[in-house]
Order: C-alpha cells, then sequence, then structure tokens
C-alpha cells in the first residue's frame, strides 16, 4: 500500500496514520509557520488584551480599508487546503471579493463575492446544513471544498465598499503530497437582472479543459407573481451545439424538491440537507420588501458532471401565464457555479462593480 497522503478525508480512512502536516494561517499566525502562532503584539484585540498580554487574543481579526486587498493566505505547497471558516458583517457580502491563485497563476481560478460563497448571497443571515458548505449562527461561514494545489496557494479578500470590513477567519490546510489525477477547485459568480425576455441565464460557459461541474449557489429574485420554478438547467458538454446532453425537469427537481415546495398546502417547504437546499425564504413585507427572494444549492460531490473538453450550463427562468401557457420571466438571477478542472483555466468574465453586484 502506499503511504497515506491525508487527503481525501471521511469516515472510513480516519483512524490511518499519515505523515502529513497540519497547518493553520489566521490573524493569529498569518504565514501558518509551525510554532508561531497567538504570538502577536499588535491587533485588533490588543487594546482587550492590554492586561493580560502576550498570546491572549491580542490579534483575532484583521480591518480591511476601502479599496483594498488583504492577502489572507500565501502558502508553498505541495498541499490542500481542507477547511476555511470567516465571518464579517452582512452589509457587505456582495462587496468583499474573495479569490484564490493556484501555482502562481495570475488570473484566479475563484473569483465570487464572501456571501454568494457560502450561500448567503442575499446579505441576510441564514443558517446552511449542507456538506461541503456550512453555515452557523450568526454568520460563522465554513467551507470544506478540498482545495489541493501543487506549488502555491494564494487566498485573498478585496474590500470594495465604501466602510472598512472587519474580517475574522481561518483557513486549515495540509502540506502533503498531491496525486497527479486531482484537479484544481474552481468558482465564479454571475448575474442577470434581470433575465432578458425569453432569454435564459448563464451560470457558466467558456470553460476549456478537463474536469468536473460539483455544484451551484443560486439567490433568485422573482419579478412577477405565482409559481416561478418551471425553466430546466442544462448541461453543455465537449461540444454540444443546440442541445445539451444534460437536461432536467424543472427548477426544484433539480435542487431536490418537488411540486414547488409547497408544504403545507399554501406554504413554501424550506430544506438543508448534505448535498440539496432550498434554505432560504425572503418573503414581502407589505412595504419596502415587494419581491419573494429564494436561495437554493445543489452539490454534485457523488454525482459530478463529468466533461473532457468544455461546459456550458445555463437555467431557464419559467413560470405561468393565462391558458396554462408558460411564461419567460425577468427575474434576478446571481449564481456562484463551483467546479474542478486541469489548469490553465479560461480568463472569467469581467466581474461586475458595486451597483452591479448590490441588493436591491
Amino acid at each position: 500500500m502506499q503511504p497515506f497522503n491525508g487527503l481525501d478525508m471521511g469516515l472510513g480512512n480516519l483512524a490511518r496514520l499519515s505523515a502529513a502536516k497540519s497547518r493553520s494561517i489566521s490573524a493569529e499566525n498569518f504565514t501558518g509557520e509551525k510554532g508561531k502562532g497567538g504570538m502577536a503584539t499588535n491587533g485588533t484585540g490588543a487594546n482587550s488584551a492590554r492586561d493580560l498580554g502576550l498570546g491572549w487574543k491580542v490579534s483575532p481579526s484583521v480591518e480591511i480599508e476601502p479599496g483594498a486587498t488583504f492577502m489572507m493566505a500565501d502558502i508553498t505547497g505541495p498541499g490542500a487546503i481542507q477547511h476555511i471558516w470567516l465571518t464579517c458583517f452582512p452589509t457587505l457580502w456582495r462587496n468583499l471579493i474573495l479569490r484564490f491563485y493556484w501555482d502562481d497563476e495570475v488570473l484566479p481560478s475563484v473569483e465570487v463575492p464572501v456571501g454568494d460563497f457560502f450561500c448567503n448571497g442575499w446579505q441576510e443571515r441564514c443558517n446552511v446544513n449542507s456538506f461541503p458548505i456550512a453555515v452557523n449562527p450568526a454568520g460563522g461561514m465554513n467551507s470544506y471544498w478540498m482545495m489541493p494545489f501543487r506549488e502555491r496557494a494564494r487566498m485573498t479578500m478585496e474590500n470594495t465598499s465604501k466602510e472598512k470590513a472587519v474580517l475574522y477567519y481561518q483557513v486549515d490546510y495540509t502540506l502533503t503530497d498531491v496525486p497527479e489525477d486531482m484537479a484544481y477547485f474552481h468558482a465564479q459568480w454571475r448575474r442577470s437582472n434581470p433575465v432578458p425576455y425569453k432569454d435564459v441565464h448563464t451560470l457558466l460557459d467558456g470553460v476549456s479543459g478537463q474536469g468536473h461541474f460539483v455544484g451551484t449557489y443560486c439567490a433568485w429574485q422573482v419579478n412577477n407573481t405565482g409559481w416561478w420554478g418551471e425553466g430546466e438547467i442544462k448541461f453543455f458538454l465537449d461540444g454540444d451545439g443546440e442541445f445539451p446532453t444534460i437536461c432536467g425537469t424543472g427548477t426544484e427537481d433539480y435542487f431536490g424538491g418537488a411540486w414547488n415546495w409547497e408544504q403545507p398546502a399554501g406554504q413554501y417547504g424550506t430544506y438543508s440537507t448534505a448535498f440539496l437546499g432550498m434554505h432560504q425564504l425572503i418573503k414581502p413585507d407589505g412595504l419596502y420588501r415587494s419581491q419573494q427572494r429564494f436561495g437554493m444549492y445543489r452539490w454534485h460531490v457523488m454525482d459530478p458532471i463529468r466533461f473532457e473538453r468544455d461546459l456550458k450550463v445555463t437555467i431557464q427562468d419559467l413560470g405561468w401565464r393565462s391558458g396554462g401557457r408558460y411564461l419567460p420571466q425577468q427575474s434576478d438571477i446571481a449564481s456562484t457555479s463551483f467546479w474542478y478542472q486541469s489548469e490553465p483555466h479560461a480568463p472569467f468574465p469581467v466581474l461586475p462593480g458595486n451597483d452591479e453586484r448590490e441588493v436591491i
């Protein structure tokens, strides 16, 4: 047997010994260096720790000035990020941009507003109880996506707002050998606001290389009355033309529900499970909230969508109109797509600006 490299963890191999080295980066140890945690003499907790001194929560968080980009982690490999925890104020979730770069690449493999990365795109705290993403009271954001790298991993947070951001974070990783067949983690954010009439929302396009799609989160605002989730998701694989290889049967079906999520009768039934969820429902309040908003995720952990050369993913925005006819809707859909692929990856579309990302 080959020595266990400490990756691909689960209950079945939890007892196995490994030479992998556990490390962690936070505001108490910016480099993750062995034996260098809790040594800060200055930080956001320095005043509170003034009677206790060194080692007593002197630097639990960082402040990111407006327009600044903070280097959350810069790791020399090989190894893999195994867990990320962070928290920050919800009002900034669309204006704090999370980016990951693998092996000295110039263009990011992950570029997503931090709230959307953790299935909280509406800037209102909502718990998530899934396998790769968990969000716990009150706004504790956790990622368990495995992110292998061979030479280097960089993780940044850009504050595009006009307010100072306070960020608490921890990046847990292991230094170990990475098998040749492990691909790199990618995530991309897109928004259609609104979806053009008789058009579709594109979750992902222009992906080039070999890999597999592992899931999506959608923040979906419905701009009309009635049931809105008849649209089909479509996966165009490896040169598919007008018609896809994989075609779903309806929006709530794809996210693991059925029959309009109506349970009990006349009410939406929310749920958050290991791989599927419609975990957030924001209803009109009779005053300023005038549209229904939904948060849904679907993780293809047990059923990844594999592609050899290229991938495109779209979803229809479809409801009902008179006479039992489909209604092409014009919803506000913001999606985050997650996938693994070989590098190099194709450049992402330019990330929309603050006004284009704003929750309104």
